[in-house]
């Protein structure tokens, strides 16, 4: 809306521009009546003997009757000439202005006259959307010249505006391209531009309609707030939900998992779980179908199928269906082992601070308080921290690599919301140089500082760090479990977790802790390694995203969501066999 006020302010400039010249060519043409009608009054034969009155009083001081009248035709004479020069030059500056106006009205782009003239009656189709916009400008002058018309009492006018405006409407409905107009809105088009020259010759004030665009300016940029808000509360609330297609998914393969013979419930290859010379992954998820696209992935772009690991962790209440579509659905010659996280007894809340500040009354109240939110902004950002996944151990687990696989040295993290597009094995060869973390940066804009996610007026933040150090991503990391235990990295976790009980250093998720315990323990990936965005960012190359390794649906726009971006899902679904009876019988679609 603010780029179509900014256009129409366009207009109103280059019809203030063509008004001037316009004004200008009567005034020229009522200079040339008067010279032509002064020239011949000059012909006339009686010219000077017209309306002479001599007066009384210079009775002595007159000439004689013919030197008299020789005088006065001298005098006309000399009169009309020097009125002639005045006129003449008059014209010609006149002229002068007009030209440069005309040559200055040139220099602006035609193609943007013909195609944002609110006045024009002819409308080339130059863009599929052409039309469409030059009706909603239309549109947005007929609402200010109807105010105007009302005020001035033209109610005539008035009506007619109100009328057009009706029949606009009408015609562009939701349309957003000229193809979806009806055959009818060339007509409306010539109709409005005909009542509006017919408005702006009798209400034009160029002040008066600035401030009334100012006005609806405002009025929009409150309505683009509102609508911001509301996008972002129902972006979050889809977010968080499971499509029906997986959750029927997950039970069907849960009730199936359990008639199983506890025999059939094993996975092969039990012996490569500890070996320490494979290619071993971490991946830690709830969903089903995310999981099985991950593992897909990565196995069908690996080099060496048989010699990659997969330790899956996920909930009590998927933990049977996980199982059972890797039972069904074994990655090739790969080996694969799922745990429920609730089965690790170690992990509770005397050990873990996150648990324990879990189960505390101010951090439900915290998570929980949105039940009845007083405003939508705060509805919304309390939903923001209701996600599931903040909540979940599932999500915290990262900090406990060493903890969950002790006889490992080095394993790959992986979110459940990526796709490995190509063999990932030159990780294992990266020398970390004594850091513990491998990841890609990014700090290629500023929001991906450290600022951007810690709480800097905090001294235990502000004297610890630096606000401008580089940010890195979640999603796809290297870590080396050897030097995590010498620099015992969860101890440094549980330090910073335990000082932000009352979340005064940062407000959720695992990155900001993240950030805290890696840091200048992080070493740089090369970013083809691991490209972000694809659930957030509609800009990113098609060519940088052909040449990841690893893409990342970061934010709230999952391919497996309906509100994902079309031309990203394409990636994620080509590892999925939608013909699949479990797939196919829970209706799961492209």
């Amino acid at each position: 809306m603010a780029i179509r006020a900014g256009r129409s302010a366009l207009h109103l400039h280059l019809l203030a521009l063509a008004f001037l010249i316009l004004a200008a060519s009567p005034c020229l043409q009522a200079r040339v009546d008067h010279r032509k009608q002064i020239s011949d009054w000059s012909r006339q034969p009686n010219f000077e003997l017209q309306n002479i009155s001599l007066s009384r009083k210079d009775g002595p001081h007159l000439l004689g009757r013919s030197e008299e009248i020789t005088h006065r035709k001298l005098r006309g004479r000399i009169g009309v000439r020097k009125k002639m020069e005045v006129v003449q030059q008059d014209d010609e500056a006149l002229v002068k202005l007009e030209n440069a106006g005309i040559e200055r009205s040139k220099a602006v782009d035609s193609a943007v006259l013909g195609k944002y003239s609110i006045w024009r009656r002819e409308n080339e189709n130059e863009k599929a959307d052409s039309r469409v916009r030059l009706m909603r400008d239309q549109m947005i002058m007929a609402r200010i010249y109807s105010v105007l018309a009302k005020s001035r009492d033209k109610l005539d006018l008035y009506q007619e505006l109100l009328a057009r405006l009706k029949e606009s409407q009408r015609s562009l409905g939701e349309a957003t391209a000229d193809a979806e107009l009806p055959k009818s809105a060339s007509d409306r088009i010539k109709a409005m531009g005909q009542v509006l020259s017919k408005a702006r010759d009798l209400l034009y004030d160029c002040k008066e309609i600035t401030e009334r665009l100012r006005a609806m300016l405002q009025s929009a940029d409150e309505q683009v707030r509102s609508l911001k808000k509301q996008s972002t509360f129902l972006s979050q609330l889809a977010a968080k939900t499971i499509p029906n297609g997986i959750h029927c998914l997950s039970m069907r393969l849960t009730i199936d998992y359990y008639l199983l013979s506890p025999e059939k419930r094993k996975f092969p290859n039990s012996e490569n779980l500890e070996n320490p010379d494979l290619y071993h992954y971490a991946l830690f998820s709830d969903n089903v179908l995310a999981a099985s696209v991950v593992v897909n992935s990565t196995i069908m772009n690996a080099k060496e199928p048989e010699k990659h690991v997969f330790h899956l962790v996920t909930d009590k209440l998927n933990f049977g269906a996980m199982n059972m579509w890797f039972l069904l659905n074994p990655p090739g010659d790969a080996t694969i082992h799922v745990e429920n996280v609730d089965d690790f007894k170690w992990l509770n809340s005397s050990y873990c601070p996150v648990l324990k500040q879990l189960l505390s009354a101010a951090m439900r109240e915290y998570y929980f308080k949105a039940d009845r939110p007083k405003t939508l902004s705060s509805g919304s950002s309390n939903l923001k921290y209701r996600n599931p996944k903040y909540l979940s151990m599932l999500n915290h687990l990262r900090f406990y690599l060493p903890q969950v696989y002790p006889k490992l040295n080095k394993i790959l993290f992986l979110d459940d919301d990526i796709v490995v597009q190509r063999d990932l094995t030159g990780l294992w060869e990266v020398d970390l140089n004594g850091n513990v973390n491998g990841a890609v940066e990014t700090c290629g804009e500023s929001f991906h500082r450290f600022d951007k996610y810690l709480n800097f007026s905090n001294p235990n933040i502000s004297e610890n760090f630096d606000p401008n150090a580089c940010g890195w991503a979640y999603g796809m990391n290297m870590f080396d479990l050897e030097e995590w235990k010498k620099k015992d990295i969860t101890g440094i976790y549980h330090k910073w977790q335990n000082m932000n009980e009352n979340r005064l250093l940062w407000k959720l998720g695992t990155l900001p802790p993240g950030l805290l315990t890696f840091y200048k323990l992080t070493y740089p990936l090369d970013k083809s390694w691991h490209v972000l965005g694809l659930g957030y960012n509609p800009t990113i190359e098609r060519s940088e995203i052909d040449n990841a390794a690893v893409i990342h649906y970061n934010g709230n726009m999952k391919p497996w969501l309906e509100i994902a971006m079309t031309k990203y899902r394409p990636y994620w679904t080509k590892y999925i066999n939608y013909e699949h009876p479990y797939i196919h019988g829970c209706k799961i679609s492209q």
